[in-house]
């Protein structure tokens, strides 16, 4: 394995999105990351996807899209005996990342105070819906919960977004907090705990209107006509005409086209594009209806004014954009199951897949073996159900 982290050692006690997707992240960029998944319950994304094959063979596509790069354990965490591989483990481990109910590892002796006393390097960061304190911080939360609860499905005008973008963002925010961490460690010898909270994920995600919602002169304000999308003749086009000069530059264009739209001219700061939002939307989209989707985008990009179609996900995917960036990549035991990776790019160390996703305790016996267990105390943990 190589990558920027090739040097870091990840302890992966994570399930479902947030926290799988953060140590995929890790592991793309070469950490030697082990997921540890109790051995009669595995996480539940290996069951799900659209593929019933891959599911019954705990290779679901849920989990193959944050799984690569990974080593697996199954063991019993709640057993006496998974608890010392567990401490075992984390005195030569670097970060340990988990997204159980705060709380829960703690109850088993295994919290960021008992392995942090082991390990003082040890960075120890959790993913849970709402962080690890305040009247909340033993609750459960999925992503959709959180976009209920933090305001996004409202100002989504009431529609929850098909997406589960919360956990996704958690998972890089966790990734980030965690290599600051790194660097705090080098400048400091010591390591730290992380709370990561998907409530906070979400608030971060609506920074502009969560400030504006509490501000003295809070106003609602007419949906601005430029950010908007539109019928056109054939299809939808999002328009993305956000600054004043932008509104100026469509009306040129529009006039060129014969089509003016006088208001675009005389705008010449935000008041002015608050004020006639209504009326330009409607102007717009009595425009926009007069030609083709496509006939829009040439225009409007050659103007360098942002906009696209509207498509369906099974469509955008297959983007020549995506393509020319290597974004998607076949598993390498697999190559018909395509896999994202990073959505970043770098000269030296970047991302890349290397290793397929693991199965269910695929590496046990080798991890094991790595941290001094002999192959007849293996072989016992095996017999005894603490290991798989």
């Amino acid at each position: 394995m190589s990558g920027a982290l090739k040097n870091l050692r990840v302890l992966d006690i994570t399930h479902v999105l947030a926290g799988p997707y953060c140590t995929y992240q890790l592991a793309l960029l070469g950490a030697d990351v082990t997921k540890i998944e109790p051995p009669h319950a595995p996480d539940c994304a290996r069951e799900r996807g659209p593929d019933d094959a891959l599911n019954a063979q705990g290779l679901g596509l849920n989990y193959q899209v944050q799984g690569g790069n990974k080593r697996a354990l199954a063991v019993d965490l709640s057993t006496p005996e998974g608890a010392k591989i567990l401490r075992d483990l984390a005195l030569n481990a670097d970060i340990l990342v988990e997204n159980y109910t705060t709380g829960a590892l703690a109850v088993m002796g295994l919290g960021p105070c008992d392995l942090r006393a082991l390990n003082p390097q040890l960075i120890y960061c959790s993913l849970t819906g709402y962080g690890d304190t305040g009247p909340l911080a033993q609750t459960g939360a999925y992503d959709n919960v959180i976009q209920a609860g933090s305001g996004i499905i409202d100002q989504s005008d009431g529609h929850k977004p098909a997406v589960s973008f919360v956990d996704y963002t958690a998972g890089l925010s966790a990734a980030f907090a965690i290599l600051a961490a790194v660097n705090q460690r080098n400048m400091t010898g010591e390591g730290c705990t992380i709370s990561v909270s998907m409530l906070e994920v979400a608030m971060n995600l609506m920074a502009p209107e969560a400030a504006a919602a509490q501000h003295a002169t809070h106003t609602v304000r007419a949906k601005e006509a430029g950010i908007t999308a539109y019928d056109t003749k054939q299809g939808k086009l999002m328009l993305g005409v956000f600054t004043p000069a932008q509104y100026r530059r469509l009306g040129s264009v529009l006039t060129n086209l014969q089509q003016p739209i006088p208001a675009l001219s005389s705008i010449n700061n935000w008041s002015d594009v608050w004020a006639c939002a209504e009326q330009l939307n409607r102007d717009l989209a009595a425009v926009f209806a007069g030609r083709t989707c496509e006939e829009w985008i040439t225009v409007l990009r050659a103007n360098d004014l942002p906009c696209d179609r509207i498509k369906p996900l099974s469509e955008a995917v297959d983007s020549a954009q995506l393509r020319a960036r290597g974004y998607f990549t076949g598993s390498p035991d697999d190559p018909s199951v395509t896999l994202p990776l990073s959505p970043f790019h770098m000269s030296q160390g970047g991302p890349a897949l290397t290793k397929a996703p693991p199965r269910h305790g695929q590496d046990s016996e080798a991890v094991l073996a790595e941290a001094g267990r002999s192959a007849t105390d293996i072989q016992h943990l095996r017999d005894i159900g603490v290991i798989r």
